[in-house]
């Protein structure tokens, strides 16, 4: 796809590409045994289908559908089958629990909700009907379950106020769905049409929606590609998950804009995924640096180098430079770094020609501005550090339904603050420094501390608490809560764990360390100094 010329929508490129190379390879899904494979006809024909059972729901376009799957191939046929009928496509993690998915059905407003019969020991679909029983999803009516061994009867909930819920095997309704669609039914998909919703959490007690426009995500995927020297001949390797932007966007998305073969990795293991490069010579991967250090560790334990992966492309926290130095000399691929968001989607990269240890943390893609502010908004210019804000094409209008959220994101000239620290480097790179906020990072993933450490509160032996990071040599992060006990009170990690897990809180938001204290350090305001308690946990 060129950003310059390209007027085409992924679904036009995608089901253009089905019609030209039919029995070409598009997607393999790695098994335990055997891996599966979809020619690019086989891949419209089921998205098709899928489009299909959405339209007898009663789905229209621009109406939200949750899909809370893991990687797989069923994944990128409900991505599709929403695109292609012009609904918006709601990914949610599944590893989320009941209260952050609730979250989002609730905010999306969500009828359609697309979910595993089982997930890492967790029957999700039972989950999701009690989330009916519960209240936490008040507008949900339908709920398709993938590899459900068989169907269920509508389910009306134990409240008296709770309407009926439907419950189809995915791949039973599929079968049944019509080959074709018609005409009618086929969105045009204009770049200005929302294709993309996100929910998103740093510091604030609930996530934020974050929408993408089909234009501004087709225009992201070009132009980092076009840095890195993608094309059609490529073999993007998933194991981010495809539920969070950097594998939506930047594994499925990517791979499909491209029409090269995208090779899913439903489970990381860094020993799968090595086996998976010799065998579908995989030659790209973008993901967070723990993926990187088992990778390393691997082939340090005598697993062969994967002598296809050319390009590694490092988001979701700096990038250590020990780490880019050691898995370039090991692995013999380019490591690139790169910084952005869920509203920013990437905004700066490294070229593959490009020293880590010199660029850092990348700088901006084409059409991205960067600049570094000071408390009062003043440029800073470069070499000082400060608030990172960015503009260009890729940065979203504002978060779902809350319009006083998207007035904060914004300054006055409609720059998006990011709320990291950084340098603008005299070359133009940046190098990320900080975060303005407390949010602890793990592995990538962003824990909402606030919303945690109200929760710990509500704890009957909890008096005081806060949560900080404390270093970890693979995730670069965890949770460390510093915790007050009430007179006479008692409390350990277990305590907390337990009391999280009955509040549904997803468990890697957890803290993993606790330390009890006699009092939490405040200033004359009366704000917790979390750079005392930082202090300690780096040396845990």
């Amino acid at each position: 796809m060129n950003p310059d010329t390209d007027c085409r929508s992924l679904v036009d490129v995608v089901w253009e590409r089905a019609r030209r190379d039919a029995g070409g390879r598009a997607v393999v899904e790695l098994g335990d045994d055997v891996d599966v494979t979809l020619t690019w006809a086989e891949l419209v024909d089921r998205a098709d289908r899928a489009a299909a059972v959405l339209l007898e729901l009663g789905v229209r376009p621009g109406e939200n559908v949750v899909v809370q799957l893991p990687n797989s191939i069923n994944f990128v046929v409900m991505a599709l089958a929403t695109l292609r009928i012009g609904a918006v496509c709601c990914p949610v993690l599944p590893v989320l629990g009941q209260r952050e998915l609730g979250h989002a059905l609730a905010r999306s407003r969500a009828r359609v909700l697309v979910v595993a019969s089982m997930f890492r020991g967790r029957d999700q679909a039972a989950e999701a009907m009690d989330m009916v029983d519960s209240g936490l999803a008040p507008h949900l009516r339908h709920l398709l379950v993938s590899c459900d061994p068989e169907p269920a009867p509508a389910h009306g909930g134990t409240r008296p106020d709770v309407s009926a819920v439907t419950r189809r095997n995915l791949q039973t309704a599929m079968e049944h769905a019509p080959v074709e669609l018609s005409a009618g039914s086929v969105a045009t998909n204009a770049a200005d049409d929302i294709a993309h919703l996100m929910f998103t959490s740093g510091t604030t007690e609930e996530p934020k929606g974050v929408p993408h426009r089909m234009g501004t995500l087709d225009r992201a995927v070009a132009l980092m590609s076009r840095r890195i020297g993608l094309t059609e001949k490529d073999v993007v390797h998933i194991a981010s998950p495809m539920a969070h932007h950097s594998g939506f966007l930047y594994g499925m998305w990517l791979s499909l804009s491209l029409g090269c073969v995208q090779v899913i990795q439903p489970v990381w293991n860094a020993d799968r995924a090595l086996r998976a490069f010799a065998l579908w010579q995989g030659t790209f991967m973008q993901g967070t640096a723990p993926f990187l250090v088992d990778m390393v560790d691997a082939v340090d334990r005598g697993v062969p180098v994967p002598r296809s992966l050319r390009t590694f492309v490092i988001t979701g926290s700096a990038v250590p430079r020990a780490l880019a130095t050691r898995a370039r000399e090991l692995l013999g691929t380019h490591i690139c770094a790169a910084w952005g968001s869920t509203e920013t989607c990437m905004a700066t990269l490294a070229a593959p020609a490009d020293d880590p240890q010199t660029v850092e943390d990348g700088y901006p893609l084409d059409g991205v501005r960067i600049r570094v502010v000071d408390e009062n908004g003043d440029d800073l210019g470069r070499g000082r550090e400060g608030h990172l804000e960015v503009t260009g094409p890729f940065v979203f209008t504002g978060y779902l339904d809350r319009d006083d959220l998207s007035r904060e994101a914004f300054s006055a000239d409609g720059w998006y603050r990011s709320g990291d620290l950084a340098v603008i480097k005299q070359t133009g790179h940046v190098r990320i420094t900080g975060r303005a906020k407390d949010i602890v990072n793990r592995g990538g993933e962003k824990i909402p501390v606030n919303d945690i450490e109200q929760l710990i509160l509500a704890h009957p032996a909890v008096a005081d608490a806060a949560i900080v990071a404390m270093p970890d040599p693979r995730l670069g992060e965890r949770a460390c809560l510093f915790a007050v006990v009430v007179e006479d009170g008692t409390v350990d990690l277990k305590d907390i764990q337990i009391h999280l897990e009955k509040n549904r809180v997803t468990r890697n938001f957890w803290p993993e360390h606790i330390e009890i204290v006699d009092v939490l350090p405040r200033n004359l305001a009366g704000k917790v100094q979390k750079y005392l308690l930082r202090e300690i946990a780096q040396k845990i």
